[in-house]
């Protein structure tokens, strides 16, 4: 909220640099999440309901990643 009214570049440089780590950090923890939904062996309609729901976290994750990489290189004007 402060960095709405300051504008610090440095701040928000900071802050994309951590957002690029925390959700790198939640891929792999998805990932893990996933591979162990994976074996935990169900019926056919659980693994398809499981794979959709693995793939729209890790499909978030990504997103969310590549909009805090586009911050922190993107262009400031």
């Amino acid at each position: 909220i402060v960095n709405i009214f300051l504008g610090s570049t440095t701040l928000d440089l900071a802050l994309s640099a951590i957002g690029v780590l925390v959700f790198a950090g939640l891929t792999a923890w998805d990932t893990q999440k996933i591979k162990l939904m994976y074996m935990a062996g169900d019926s056919q309609a659980e693994m398809t309901k499981k794979s959709i729901f693995g793939a729209l976290m890790l499909y978030l994750d990504f997103i969310n990643m590549f909009m805090f990489i586009l911050h922190l290189f993107g262009n400031r004007e």
